[in-house]
């Protein structure tokens, strides 16, 4: 255990990080996991609309360091690609 008051300090910034990290990822993975479902019922207008929802949440985790930035852009990527082959 630490004993030094910024050795301490660091535990508690890191934790705190962690904490707001792994709500962030959370969340991303809410929204595409809607985008996913929407694509599986084979509705192409919820699939766009969960989709419009869920890139600003992927650019928000990469500004945000959760995420690398070609990450989110390759997930966005993949995702609009099969958003687009709904119904097709």
């Amino acid at each position: 255990m630490a004993n030094h008051a910024s050795a301490l300090k660091r535990i508690r910034q890191t934790k705190k990080r962690t904490d707001r990290n792994m709500a962030r990822r959370n969340r991303v993975r809410t929204f595409v996991r809607r985008v996913e479902e929407a694509i599986a019922s084979g509705d192409k207008e919820a699939a766009e609309a969960a989709l419009k929802v869920a890139m600003p949440e992927l650019h928000r985790s990469a500004s945000k360091g959760v995420m690398r930035k070609d990450t989110a852009s390759r997930k966005i990527s993949r995702l609009t690609h099969r958003v687009k082959a709904v119904g097709a």
